[in-house]
């Protein structure tokens, strides 16, 4: 039995036959709680592949691969009909620079959510109507175009993001708060 210690690819774990504890039981417990959920659990207790779970189970660009990566799991027996139905948007934290000045900070936070909407617009280019131009200064401002474009398909966006918790932390360390 292969444990995957420090894989929180939710795709890799189940592809490579990897020991999985099955949660996907608590997606429709989940899709009860609301639109914006918060995950709080302490530190290595899973929170990343379980957005990673979440992110393979609502992405439409995984409709094809649903049987081989939910079928033998909880949910899979029993789908919700929300599966494969959004655009998912991940973001991560934990790859975000927080040292230098604020100015550096925040530039690498712009960085990093317009790479991943340059990323979600690769995904997901033949659903969309247009491929909007990015800001490269302004992540806001980028983010409100590819949201612009999303709203000519039927899909709504899935907005997931990871080590925000970590990324605070390394901040507060890192100007002494």
């Amino acid at each position: 039995m292969k444990f995957p210690y420090g894989n929180a690819d939710f795709y890799d774990v189940i592809t490579s036959g990897y020991f999985y504890v099955d949660r996907t039981g608590f997606i429709p417990v989940i899709e009860d709680y609301g639109k914006v959920l918060l995950f709080l659990r302490p530190r290595r207790f899973g929170k990343s592949l379980l957005l990673s779970m979440l992110e393979n189970y609502y992405d439409v660009a995984k409709a094809d691969e649903f049987e081989r990566l939910f079928g033998q799991l909880a949910v899979g027996q029993q789908p919700t009909p929300k599966h494969n139905q959004y655009l998912i948007l991940k973001w991560d934290f934990s790859v975000i620079n927080t040292q230098g000045t604020p100015a550096q900070m925040q530039q690498a936070i712009h960085d990093h959510l317009n790479d991943e909407l340059d990323n979600f617009l690769r995904r997901y280019q033949d659903l969309l109507p247009y491929k909007p131009e990015l800001n490269p200064d302004n992540a806001i401002s980028s983010l409100t175009r590819v949201l612009t474009a999303t709203q000519g398909t039927p899909y709504d966006v899935y907005l997931l993001i990871d080590e925000y918790d970590n990324f605070a932390n390394e901040v507060l360390l890192h100007y002494g708060f």
